[in-house]
């Protein structure tokens, strides 16, 4: 991307996380950064572009901040932590999550073929565990696909409601019941 482009993307990324992605124009990125307006263009052919290159980078770095707990703890540990670690990402950057998460843009990853494919690192992070759940006999046989997606989803709804002002809980009670949530789900999937 070089280093103009890089600027200009890690502009884009500040305005979205405190504004959300409706303030992230062409024009007030070139003025962050102290280009003109048509020089965002030759690294970005349209707004839409530059938040797609937004969108893969936040994904790919919630990826690798993920991936630590790959298979260094046993599978209801790592859970946990993953969980935590959406939690701290959802609750700690809210914009970029109802971009990421919620927001309606194309392209976007679709489930099931572009998870199947691993096209979505965060929650390939999940995929990775529950596969080792499996291996360890923690969790039945199943479609290991399938099974992310029933792990995964209650956590999303109550952070869609809780973002959305539907909760009345204080931040470590909401965290309290997406973990019983969580582990009520698990129950339901373990021998």
């Amino acid at each position: 991307m070089g280093e103009t482009g890089d600027r200009i993307a890690a502009a884009a990324l500040r305005i979205l996380l405190a504004e959300g992605a409706e303030a992230v124009t062409m024009r007030r990125v070139a003025a962050e950064v102290g280009v003109t307006p048509m020089a965002t263009y030759r690294h970005f052919p349209n707004r839409e572009a530059l938040l797609r290159a937004v969108a893969d980078a936040a994904f790919a770095e919630l990826g690798k901040s993920w991936r630590p707990h790959a298979e260094t703890v046993d599978f209801e540990e790592r859970i946990d932590l993953l969980l935590t670690d959406f939690l701290d990402f959802a609750l700690g950057s809210p914009n970029l999550y109802k971009f990421l998460i919620t927001d309606r843009r194309e392209p976007v990853r679709r489930f099931p073929e572009d998870f199947r494919d691993g096209l979505s690192p965060a929650f390939g992070a999940v995929w990775s565990a529950v596969e080792q759940g499996m291996r360890e006999k923690a969790l039945d046989e199943d479609d290991p696909l399938e099974v992310t997606l029933a792990l995964t989803m209650p956590a999303v709804g109550l952070v869609q409601l809780y973002l959305g002002g539907r909760m009345n809980l204080p931040e470590p009670e909401f965290r309290a019941l997406c973990a019983r949530t969580t582990r009520r789900v698990l129950n339901g999937l373990r021998r």
